[in-house]
C-alpha cells in the first residue's frame, strides 16, 4: 500500500494546468472556520502540506496569513507560484513533506487540503506536531464524493461503465452502488486523538453541489489519481463511455455532491 500511495500521489504532476482548472473550489466557510477555530491572527505563520496549484492557498493568503507551502510536484509548484504571485507573504517550496526539513518550527498552524492522506501514517502527526508551537493548530480538510438524498442518479448508473471497463479494479468494487451517503463519512477526530500529539478542538462538515457538462466532468476525472493510473487505452475507453452517458442526458450535465470535513486539533 505504501508503494501504491507514493506512486499515486505523483500522478497529479502529469496534468498541472488541468488540475488547476478542473478541481472545485472549497466553500469560503471552510477558511473562515479554520481562522476562527484555530484562533489565527491575520499574520499567523502557517504551513500548508501539498498545496497542489494553490487552490486553497489563495483564500488563506487573502486572509493575511504568512504561508509556507510544501509541494511534491515541480510543475504543480510552478503553477502555485504563479497563482500566489500577488502575495509576498507566501512561499512555495518544492519538496517531499515526509523528508523536508524546516528552517524553523514554532508555527501557528499546519493545514492540509485533500492531501493529508498522502503522508505516511507514521509521519503525519509526529512531524506536524514537531513543527507547531505548543498550542498550535492542525487543520485537515478532506473531500469526499457523496450521494445524499436527492443526489444525481447518474453516479449510481455510471458504475455500469466502470464494471464494464475495469471490473477488477478495487475502486470499482468499493464504489458498487454509487458514492456513500454523507452520514457514512467519518471525521479524523478519533485518529487525531489516538496519535497522542493533539487534542481535538472541533470538527465541521460542508455539503455542496457542482454541476458539470460532459467536457467539464471528463476534465475532472482526468485529474483523479485512480483514473490517471489506468493505461491510456483503458482510460480512454472508460471516459468515452462516461461522456456518451452524459451527452445522452436531458441538458447534458451531471450534478456532483461534495462533502468536505474539517478537523481542527491543538498540539499538546
Amino acid at each position: 500500500m505504501a508503494g501504491d500511495r507514493k506512486a499515486l500521489r505523483t500522478t497529479f504532476e502529469q496534468v498541472p494546468e488541468l488540475y488547476d482548472r478542473a478541481r472545485p473550489a472549497y466553500p469560503d466557510q471552510v477558511f473562515d472556520d479554520i481562522g476562527t477555530l484555530g484562533g489565527l491572527s491575520p499574520a499567523a505563520r502557517v504551513l500548508e502540506i501539498g498545496c497542489g496549484t494553490g487552490r486553497a492557498t489563495v483564500p488563506l493568503a487573502e486572509r493575511g496569513y504568512r504561508i509556507t507551502c510544501v509541494e511534491l510536484g515541480p510543475q504543480l509548484a510552478a503553477v502555485a507560484r504563479r497563482n500566489v504571485a500577488g502575495f509576498p507573504g507566501v512561499e512555495v517550496v518544492e519538496a517531499d513533506f515526509e523528508t523536508w526539513q524546516a528552517d524553523r518550527a514554532e508555527l501557528d498552524a499546519v493545514v492540509a487540503f485533500t492531501a493529508f492522506h498522502w503522508i505516511a501514517p507514521d509521519v503525519r502527526y509526529r512531524k506536524t506536531a514537531a513543527l507547531l508551537r505548543v498550542g498550535g493548530k492542525l487543520a485537515v480538510v478532506s473531500t469526499n464524493h457523496v450521494q445524499p438524498d436527492g443526489g444525481d442518479q447518474f453516479f449510481v448508473d455510471v458504475q455500469e461503465d466502470y464494471e464494464a471497463v475495469v471490473p477488477d479494479d478495487p475502486s470499482t468494487k468499493a464504489g458498487a452502488g454509487g458514492p456513500p451517503p454523507p452520514d457514512a463519512v467519518v471525521s479524523l477526530s478519533a485518529e487525531i486523538a489516538a496519535s497522542g500529539h493533539f487534542r481535538v478542538v472541533a470538527a465541521r462538515r460542508y455539503l455542496w453541489d457542482v454541476s458539470y457538462t460532459a467536457d467539464e466532468y471528463i476534465d475532472l476525472l482526468n485529474t483523479y489519481s485512480g483514473h490517471r493510473a489506468f493505461d491510456a487505452e483503458t482510460r480512454e475507453r472508460l471516459l468515452s463511455r462516461i461522456r456518451r452517458r452524459i451527452d445522452a442526458r436531458p441538458g447534458g450535465t451531471v450534478r456532483k455532491s461534495y462533502l468536505a470535513t474539517l478537523d481542527v486539533a491543538e498540539r499538546v
